[in-house]
């Protein structure tokens, strides 16, 4: 089905959104794998996600995209793996979350370290502002 440029509304071009051009084939192949590999991807998330967790999960994808894919990616290795018993629910997920975000957390860490000079004294008895006097 062919659409004629007459038919298009305002402010919309005839542009295809899936840049197939219509043949279907002929299109690069690395597209494609990559293309397959996020149906795979997709799939598997359909079917070890609760309803409930694929909508948070989308939700959070449009937050923290780095944190959804690291969630995702868990996910999908351990369905892969046989890990996941059953459908993973809301809470679960959240959980799942809270364990990357700590991780993510203790790589961000900032650690400040004084140097010790030798002229420096170890006696707690610095905190004194009489000695500034």
């Amino acid at each position: 089905m062919e659409v004629r440029p007459e038919d298009i509304p305002a402010g919309f071009s005839s542009a295809d959104p899936t840049n197939n051009g219509g043949a279907g084939g002929g299109g690069d192949p690395q597209q494609a794998q990559n293309q397959a590999k996020q149906e795979q991807r997709r799939s598997v998330l359909d079917q070890a996600l609760t309803p409930e967790a694929l909508a948070r999960l989308g939700t959070l994808k449009m937050v923290k995209p780095e944190k959804a894919s690291a969630v995702e990616a868990l996910i999908v290795s351990m369905a892969m793996s046989g890990k996941i018993q059953a459908r993973v629910s809301e809470g679960k997920l959240i959980e799942m979350l809270e364990g990357i975000g700590a991780k993510q957390a203790k790589a961000k860490s900032i650690n400040i370290q004084r140097k010790v000079y030798a002229f420096d004294s170890d006696d707690s008895d610095d905190d004194n502002d009489d000695d500034l006097l």
